[in-house]
């Protein structure tokens, strides 16, 4: 994963900086999130989704710390409030959300903006990347049908944004994606080995 990302960092020079490796957080899936933040390498982006977890901003706290003292970007998965108490990089927004970037980015001019797609419709929100998923088959009990890498790459040429791609995104399957065009690739479980 890593050096598919290095590959995926070198395509994306010049335009906004982007992390090339996306390591989203899931309660039931990657119980320890500081454990696997504490490995991911240098320039890499933690997205914490609390999903309304009671010690989220303890958690988001941890992470955050973990990020600057490892050169990583934090992004909290659509909670403005606590992304922006814990002095969090930047914002992920679940598909729903998308719309409300353009109101978040006139309040946090600075912060990166990302949000899920999972497909060419979605792909054109007016974000900094789109997370596009499910790409291979997944663990995930939301991840759909796979799109596969053909239909992935048809999506990043439709894209306003810079494209990331999740879902069964492992180290076998990484390699796949460089023809896609996207500028990163996205996991969960795949940061957990």
């Amino acid at each position: 994963m890593a050096r598919t990302g290095a590959c995926l960092r070198r395509r994306a020079a010049g335009r906004k900086p982007l992390p090339a490796l996306l390591y989203f957080t899931d309660p039931a899936r990657t119980p320890d999130p500081e454990a696997i933040a504490a490995r991911l390498p240098r320039g890499s982006a933690i997205v914490y989704r609390s999903f309304g977890a009671v010690d989220a901003l303890a958690v988001a706290l941890r992470l955050k710390a973990i990020a600057r003292q490892r050169g990583l970007t934090l992004l909290i998965g659509a909670d403005e409030a606590l992304a922006a108490g814990v002095g969090a990089d930047g914002i992920h927004l679940p598909e729903r959300l998308a719309h409300r970037a353009r109101r978040i980015r006139a309040r946090r001019p600075g912060w990166l903006i990302t949000a899920a797609a999972h497909g060419p419709r979605a792909a054109r929100a007016p974000v900094d990347a789109v997370v596009v998923s499910a790409i291979f088959p997944s663990g995930s009990a939301s991840a759909g049908k796979p799109l596969g890498p053909i239909r992935l790459a048809q999506i990043v040429r439709l894209s306003r944004s810079p494209v990331y791609a999740l879902g069964g995104v492992n180290a076998a399957t990484a390699a796949r994606l460089l023809a896609t065009g996207v500028v990163g690739i996205a996991g969960i479980e795949a940061f957990a080995s």
